[in-house]
């Protein structure tokens, strides 16, 4: 295995919008524990912990109130011929509810018509704090990494300076640059033109979504501070034009 498997599962998780969730039903003695599937969106935050948002009427939301042990599948392998060479990583985790008002924007920046039922009374947000995942890349690529390898922690105050400074970011880039988040979305990726709009960003890339697609651009090199954001971005914006200019027509 390589070091660079942290990395393919950090890209991974944030690249997907959804995720199997699976919890142990609460019940009788003779029923209680039973593994339960179910799909949910999810959001990640700059530490990996991944964001719900669910119903107190859902099951997994009972089943987290008596056991709060969760495993979220993010699949990769979607388009293969053959799935099963594709990656996927289930996370292991502990969830509980959260007031955290930075949270829920984030999750609503990715989720933006989730805004419509956020607010009512038997919805709540939940964070998963990540204990360890198991990672297959393919045929022959399986490996469990704890919470300390998926993330270092001394790059906590990163993660802190990027979550102070992301709003604006996004305001500015969604409002100002928009023609620079298309060309990242259709020139850089290769998706259909449409009306993307910037997401997420972290130190290692930003997020991007146009309906019900998501996309994921990964920088170049890994970001030391939001300060660096910037030339990051023109960097990306210089290179999708340069694209731009190259496409026939």
């Amino acid at each position: 295995m390589t070091d660079d498997l942290p990395h393919l599962v950090r890209e991974l998780v944030r690249g997907r919008d959804r995720a199997a969730l699976a919890t142990a039903l609460p019940g009788p003695a003779d029923q209680a524990g039973w593994p339960y599937a179910s799909l949910v969106l999810v959001a990640v935050d700059h530490d990996l912990a991944p964001i719900l948002l669910l119903s107190d009427l859902a099951d997994h939301s009972k089943a987290i109130a008596a056991d709060d042990r969760v495993s979220l599948l993010f699949d990769g392998t979607a388009g293969l011929d053959q799935p099963l060479t594709g990656p996927r990583v289930s996370l292991l985790g502990r969830a509980q509810q959260t007031d955290d008002s930075r949270l829920k924007q984030r999750f609503l920046a990715h989720h933006p018509d989730a805004d419509l039922y956020a607010g009512f009374a038997d919805f709540k947000f939940y964070r998963v704090a990540l204990e360890r995942a198991h990672l297959v890349a393919g045929f022959g690529r399986i490996r469990w990494l704890s919470g300390a390898e998926l993330v270092d922690t001394r790059l906590a105050p990163a993660f802190a300076a990027f979550a102070a400074a992301e709003d604006g970011i996004l305001a500015h880039m969604n409002a100002d640059h928009s023609d620079a988040v298309q060309l990242y979305a259709t020139r850089l990726l290769g998706h259909p033109a449409g009306d993307w709009k910037m997401t997420g960003i972290d130190a290692e890339g930003l997020d991007l979504r146009c309906g019900g697609k998501v996309a994921r651009l990964a920088f170049e090199t890994r970001l030391a501070a939001p300060a660096q954001a910037r030339n990051a971005l023109v960097s990306l914006t210089a290179k999708a034009r340069a694209a731009a200019s190259r496409a026939p027509g």
